[in-house]
């Protein structure tokens, strides 16, 4: 809106100082990701005024963890805060006919009203299950169809690469977007380069650094145009996967927050990496045009997770609730998603795995035991994995600092699998 609006100025009273500094990503995205940090800093206090005339507090179940009593009555459906930190700086800065920025800000709306639907049932209709668990699947799962439907079908999720590079990996003419153009390369050669609408994605370690889904297909004797059975299914699994695993771990101060900031931040490298053909020739990764508008949405996640940290941060003066922690969840999914780094969130998001995986491990260890020994035990004391800490007596800030630093240490390593294409 605002590159519009700049163009227009330019348009109808000619150069003037600074006209085309909008036509800069870099610029885009620094504005975008200053305006997501005021709006949680600034509005976000009005915001958290209004959640308490409201009284829209936190009711907490008594787990007998120390400090819990503290937090009764502190105002959730703070998620609010960060869904405007996220969606209007990307209406302003951002390319609202880039197919990649649509797609981020339905899933935004999409998970965040579902989230703010749940929190709404509990704290004002006074429902403490809030939304019942099938519909929040189920608005999951249309999330995961309406973006795997996306990434098949539409003329602008493209992968560019050389015609012959295609052509041995088996797409063909009526996989191509647009037309073919002839580059000359820095050695002097010149190569035929074309958009393809494929379902690759980059995998670590692989001789080529690309994955088919339609690959699979091949394997099992299916034609690939039914690759779509494969493809639409595993995208529901990961959208509902990382949106449920950001919800579990949202459960100590600025904890989810500042684990998802660490994870936008290395989704913003990802994004800017992607969209750059010097930057992906260099590191042999998928070229994909248009995935520049993923650097604005990237930078404004980024900014709305450490404006909101100003509130949320031990001791919080609001919780995100549902409204944040799903929609976190299902946009950082997305994100993968939409760069073709889907297969690497089990490590850049080994913090919300390890959550997650603690409470399978406790109901499924606790259910076992139960019909062996006729009583239920635990392989930790409570799950998920932070409340253990919180039992053996580890303090609130301390575990949260301690698992921000694991998180770092997972976005590098991360960032690093960019040289093990």
């Amino acid at each position: 809106m605002l590159v519009n609006l700049w163009e227009w100025l330019g348009a109808t009273f000619g150069d003037f100082p600074g006209d085309n500094l909008l036509d800069f990503l870099s610029v885009r995205a620094g504005v975008a990701i200053i305006i997501s940090l005021v709006i949680s800093m600034i509005f976000g206090g009005n915001i958290i005024r209004m959640l308490r005339r409201k009284q829209m507090g936190e009711e907490i179940r008594d787990l007998g963890l120390k400090g819990q009593k503290q937090k009764v009555g502190t105002p959730t459906m703070g998620g609010i805060i960060i869904l405007l930190a996220i969606l209007v700086p990307c209406l302003l800065m951002g390319d609202l006919t880039n197919i990649y920025m649509v797609t981020m800000l339905v899933s935004t709306v999409w998970l965040g009203a579902i989230g703010f639907l749940d929190d709404y049932l509990k704290q004002k209709k006074k429902n403490k299950d809030g939304l019942a668990g099938k519909f929040k699947i189920l608005g999951q799962v249309g999330l995961g169809v309406f973006i795997a439907t996306v990434m098949l079908f539409n003329d602008q999720i493209v992968v560019r690469m050389a015609v012959e590079a295609a052509s041995e990996i088996g797409l063909s003419e009526a996989d191509r977007v647009g037309e073919v153009t002839t580059l000359q390369l820095p050695s002097g050669e010149f190569t035929n380069r074309a958009n393809y609408r494929t379902t690759m994605t980059n995998v670590p370690f692989l001789r080529d650094g690309a994955f088919a889904y339609s690959d699979v297909m091949s394997w099992v004797n299916i034609g690939t145009e039914l690759v779509w059975i494969v493809f639409i299914p595993f995208i529901i699994f990961v959208v509902t996967a990382v949106s449920n695993a950001a919800n579990l771990t949202d459960g100590l101060d600025g904890l989810a927050t500042g684990v998802s900031a660490i994870i936008a931040g290395t989704l913003l490298i990802f994004a800017y990496v992607s969209s750059n053909a010097i930057a992906t020739n260099y590191l042999g990764i998928l070229l994909l045009p248009g995935t520049e508008e993923l650097v604005i949405y990237a930078g404004c996640l980024f900014g709305a997770c450490l404006g909101f940290l100003w509130y949320n941060s031990f001791p919080a003066t609001v919780f995100m609730g549902d409204t944040g922690s799903l929609a976190l969840g299902g946009v950082i999914a997305a994100l993968a998603i939409l760069l073709r780094k889907e297969l690497l969130l089990p490590l850049l998001c080994g913090v919300f795995v390890a959550e997650n995986v603690s409470v399978i491990l406790q109901v499924a260890y606790f259910k076992y035991t139960r019909r062996k020994y006729g009583e239920g035990r635990r392989i930790f004391k409570m799950s998920p994995l932070h409340h253990h800490y919180q039992k053996i007596g580890m303090p609130e800030t301390k575990i949260v600092i301690r698992f921000w630093v694991v998180g770092l240490m997972l976005a590098v390593a991360t960032i690093l699998t960019l040289k093990l294409w």
